[in-house]
């Protein structure tokens, strides 16, 4: 499974948004390095589960299905706080950049209000397009440090056994990078074939496109319904035109999941709004819960599931497929309809699917079936998304 990483500087709303997304109490408190230890949970992408358009009741095993909606189970980490110069131990230093070793992507959570500075530190009208370039710089020197240690021992090996790519990927491997994406990037910057002639500047540059292939990003413009917000998100979005920004309010995410959970409101997560079903609240909350309505007006979302849908099905580019074993029921052994939806990556075949419900079945495949149209698919079908799928093998 793909995990996403949470990261930005300390005071910026992560926890709170990690608590939106998992429904996990992590501790939230409005001081720098709340976050220690790096907090682990679930949650969910969704997408439009199959049951609707083919007029069927599921029963989901692997995940769930709301109103048709399929709600599929992800991992988030989130991380402390970053400082300026974190790779060279400042703040909590590298303990929180090896936290992120694992992240396959990674959600760069900003104040879009302004109101913190670049350690987290209260502060007033500080531009958060500082914060995402520190950011990126924070992860362009830390790739930075992991190649060039040992360099000159690494560039003869390269040069003797003439296969840098598997040198650095072997020097990278903590992180979660392969040797197709490092020799991707070596291509992008145009690197000779002899690595002992590598200057510096080549390898930071190398660093820069390495964090860019290997750890995509999705900037969170959070603490969206601040009045000094939406000037600041414009600002975002032309600076860092390369990326995705998403307006986000996790603290309004987080009050409204627990005002469903107290049976306050009934959240649609469809249309993106709510209904008060228990009228017994005071003004106060009345007022709180209108204030939350005009926010989701503005944006269409608190912005909570587009960074994790986002993320899941444009940065990391996967699809959902429904393994079944009878194709006419959709259904496994037991009876159970649609019970699996699988993220897999975007180009994966049938046989690749295969592998991914068991390797011996991975190791045995025949054919598979395409449940929808009931026709016979081989080993290199390319899935599509939303695919119903029956392997057949010899197991």
């Amino acid at each position: 499974m793909a995990i996403l990483g949470l990261i930005g500087k300390p005071n910026v709303g992560k926890s709170t948004l990690f608590n939106a997304m998992t429904e996990k109490v992590a501790d939230i408190g409005n001081y720098p390095f709340t976050t220690i230890n790096p907090n682990i949970g679930t949650s969910y992408v969704t997408s439009p589960c199959p049951c609707k358009e083919l007029n069927i009741q599921c029963t989901p095993n692997n995940s769930k299905c709301i109103e048709g909606l399929r709600y599929i189970p992800i991992e988030i980490i989130d991380v402390a706080g970053l400082v300026p110069e974190a790779h060279k131990g400042k703040g909590m230093g590298n303990k929180f950049l090896d936290d992120l070793r694992q992240a396959d992507a990674f959600i760069l959570v900003v104040d879009a209000s302004g109101k913190t500075d670049l350690e987290g530190n209260p502060s007033e009208d500080h531009n958060p397009c500082e914060d995402v370039e520190f950011l990126l710089n924070e992860l362009n020197m830390w790739i930075y440090g992991i190649l060039s240690k040992n360099w000159e021992k690494l560039a003869r090996k390269g040069q003797q056994q003439k296969n840098i790519g598997k040198i650095l990927s072997e020097q990278l491997s903590g992180l979660n990078i392969s040797e197709e994406q490092v020799r991707e990037a070596i291509s992008i910057n145009n690197l000779e074939d002899s690595p002992i002639k590598w200057k510096d500047d080549d390898l930071l540059n190398l660093a820069k496109t390495l964090r860019k292939i290997s750890k995509p990003m999705i900037i969170a413009a959070n603490k969206g319904d601040h009045p000094d917000a939406e000037k600041n998100i414009e600002k975002l979005k032309r600076e860092f035109k390369d990326y995705i920004v998403i307006p986000t309010s996790a603290e309004i995410e987080l009050a409204l999941r627990r005002a469903e959970k107290a049976g306050i409101i009934k959240y649609d997560r469809i249309k993106n709004d709510f209904e008060i079903i228990n009228n017994s609240i005071n003004e106060a909350q009345r007022n709180a819960l209108e204030y939350m309505r005009n926010y989701l007006k503005k944006y269409g979302s608190t912005g909570v599931q587009d960074l994790l849908n986002q993320a899941y099905f444009n940065l990391l580019n996967m699809i959902v497929v429904y393994p079944v074993e009878d194709e006419n029921k959709y259904s496994d052994k037991k009876g159970n309809i649609l019970p699996d939806a699988y993220l897999i990556k975007r180009g994966s075949t049938a046989k690749d699917l295969a592998y991914k419900i068991h390797s011996d079945i991975g190791d045995k495949f025949i054919y598979a079936i395409d449940a929808r149209k009931k026709i016979r698919i081989g080993a290199d079908y390319e899935l599509k998304d939303r695919d119903i799928i029956k392997i057949v093998s010899a197991v």
